[in-house]
């Protein structure tokens, strides 16, 4: 029972993060509601748990010696699986969308070698478009020196966005452009969008991610503390997209280090825009 008491506490953590993140806070003394919540998800995951025990604990002690032997012969060792939660944790918990964070954490990431091999940001035709994107957009910004570099990824976003068509892959086929062809034709799908951005981003000094989620790619880039993004919601809201993002809320990923990311998805009107549903 302590084992089972034990994973309990440790699946009711981030399931109550998530539930406490989408639910509207009605703003209870001493936050009463939150405790409630909490206290039902523990109560119903124990029951629901001793059901299945048999299962969970076969599964916990096969999972248990191929950690053994990954501690003895490996790199994944038991302090890595605690790191890896106590990370996922602190992620969610300052994340406005924590669901996103155990989806990157399950699924595979489909084709992962070969789009890490098309982003291939040294390519002349892909730094030379990246350049000319920074002298078509946004040059003359003054008083932000400090951010020239996201304001020039910023360029190359909208250049990207104002010239970007969707276009599916050959049927029964999942075709990977390197962003050096992407880049002659601004047509393909999500993933042909996500490596050519990520690719012009980097080419122009800035930090570039790719998320996977359910049949979904899309890329993100990396702007910096909370404080940096005080300055970059007013840069992007009052500055550079006024008239896309106007009346609307940024959309950002936190990460284990309290770093900010904003979705850069071929949906998107501005840096930020709602994530791909």
């Amino acid at each position: 029972m302590v084992i089972i008491s034990v994973l309990n506490l440790l699946i009711s953590i981030p399931v109550f993060i998530i539930i406490h993140q989408n639910l509207i806070d009605p703003d209870w003394y001493f936050h009463i509601d939150r405790i409630l919540l909490f206290l039902v998800i523990v109560t119903a995951l124990y029951f629901l748990l001793r059901l299945v025990r048999r299962i969970i604990l076969a599964f916990i002690l096969l999972y248990l010696l191929v950690l053994l032997y990954g501690t003895l012969f490996s790199d994944y060792s038991f302090s890595s699986v605690a790191e890896d939660y106590r990370s996922m944790i602190y992620t969610m918990s300052d994340d406005p969308n924590p669901q996103d964070i155990i989806i990157s954490k399950l699924l595979p990431f489909p084709n992962k070698n070969k789009i890490l091999k098309a982003i291939d940001f040294d390519n002349p035709k892909v730094r030379n478009f990246a350049l000319m994107a920074t002298t078509k957009h946004f040059r003359n910004v003054k008083d932000y020196h400090k951010y020239r570099m996201i304001i020039q990824c910023f360029a190359v976003f909208k250049e990207i966005r104002n010239n970007w068509n969707y276009v599916n892959d050959p049927k029964g086929q999942e075709y990977i452009a390197n962003a050096s062809e992407s880049v002659e034709h601004f047509s393909g799908d999500c993933d042909d969008h996500a490596i050519l951005m990520s690719a012009c981003i980097r080419a122009v000094g800035g930090t570039p991610r790719i998320i996977s989620t359910d049949a979904h790619l899309y890329p993100e880039m990396l702007i910096g503390t909370k404080a940096d993004f005080e300055d970059i919601n007013y840069l992007i809201k009052e500055v550079l997209f006024k008239e896309e993002s106007k009346g609307k809320e940024l959309h950002y990923h936190i990460d284990e280090h309290g770093q900010i990311w904003l979705n850069l998805d071929y949906t998107a009107k501005y840096p930020g825009c709602t994530f791909y549903v």
